[in-house]
């Protein structure tokens, strides 16, 4: 059945997370990376839907991963919001046979997935304030998107977004500035004709043990959708995520309010390693997220939490409920 409204196939079925969710899959065409069909997979928290919502909450994950925090969709269901989240193509849900996980050669790409996804969430709940949740390489993706539909579409881009809650977000490479300057340049050399080539690394699973029920951690999720070592960097996914930092970095002009979680420390490099690592960020940099934050517009507050893990909700209770408090006072604030 092909939804009147927004032109898609807007038919919801059970979500493997169980009865609360429903998914829809949202068909996008060809891949542009010529990897056959693509499609957006959008997920609906249903048991605590308000009868009358007072705005809507998009969650949109990152790089190996998809949506499976149902304490984070039950949270904001509670707060009175209906809350959705998004696989974006080649991800989680929306990985089909033929795909290589998580690639595209431009952020942009992206740009149909939420579009679709937001066309779908309008028509069934009209104008709502939307506050877009995202994590790591999502909290890159949603300002570009957002600082792309604004130049598109002037301040009617960005009308109805309430604000943005970046969790930990991708704002920089994790290195120093030699390697940096290093891995941008090979990454363009090398991902303008072989983008999916994976770069070498070292394989290790110290962030993905520290979550998984299988290992040291609390939480159980789908290993093939988010591997413990996580998926290969190829350098033509690298290429995008550079060109998006240099967007970023060269600053945004957002009028909507961001709000930047992140961990108090980060356990990466050499004057940074001794932090426990369920208390630290063991993927990104937890100081360029902070020097980076500024970039986005002239609305940011940012909140450093302690014992914070990478993905702030899926830290320790203590940790985790903070970040929730500090979202709900902020929230509040902005209705003030």
């Amino acid at each position: 059945m092909t939804d009147s409204a927004t032109g898609l196939e807007a038919s919801w079925q059970p979500d493997v997370l169980g009865a609360d969710y429903d998914q829809m899959v949202i068909p996008l065409g060809e891949d542009p990376d010529g990897e056959g069909e693509v499609v957006a997979t959008l997920v609906r928290h249903t048991a605590g839907l308000p009868s009358a919502p007072t705005g809507i909450v998009l969650y949109v994950h990152g790089m190996s991963d998809y949506f499976f925090h149902r304490h984070v969709a039950e949270h904001f269901s509670a707060q009175g919001y209906a809350f959705y989240a998004l696989d974006l193509r080649k991800c989680g849900r929306s990985r089909l046979e033929g795909h290589t996980p998580h690639y595209v050669s431009s952020l942009s790409l992206y740009d149909a997935d939420l579009d679709s996804a937001m066309r779908v969430i309008r028509a069934a709940h009209g104008p709502l304030p939307v506050v877009i949740v995202a994590h790591s390489t999502g909290g890159l993706v949603i300002p570009l998107w957002l600082n792309r539909r604004r130049k598109r579409l002037g301040a009617a881009g960005t009308e109805g977004f309430r604000g943005m809650v970046l969790n930990s977000p991708f704002f920089d490479l994790p290195a120093p500035a030699a390697v940096r300057a290093a891995g941008t340049a090979m990454a363009e050399a090398i991902g303008s004709f072989w983008g999916k080539q994976p770069m070498r690394r070292e394989v290790v699973d110290d962030y993905g043990a520290s979550l998984h029920v299988s290992r040291e951690g609390d939480w159980d999720y789908n290993l093939d959708w988010k591997p413990l070592t996580g998926f290969p960097v190829r350098f033509g996914w690298l290429r995008a995520i550079r060109r998006g930092h240099l967007a970023l970095h060269r600053g945004l002009d957002l009028d909507v309010p961001a709000l930047i979680l992140r961990s108090k420390l980060s356990n990466l490099t050499a004057d940074q390693i001794g932090h426990p690592l369920e208390v630290a960020d063991l993927v990104l940099d937890v100081r360029q997220i902070q020097r980076w934050s500024g970039s986005i517009g002239d609305h940011t507050t940012i909140v450093p939490i302690l014992n914070a893990r990478h993905d702030v909700f899926l830290s320790a209770q203590e940790p985790r409920e903070k970040a929730f408090r500090a979202i709900d006072r902020w929230l509040a604030n902005l209705d003030d």
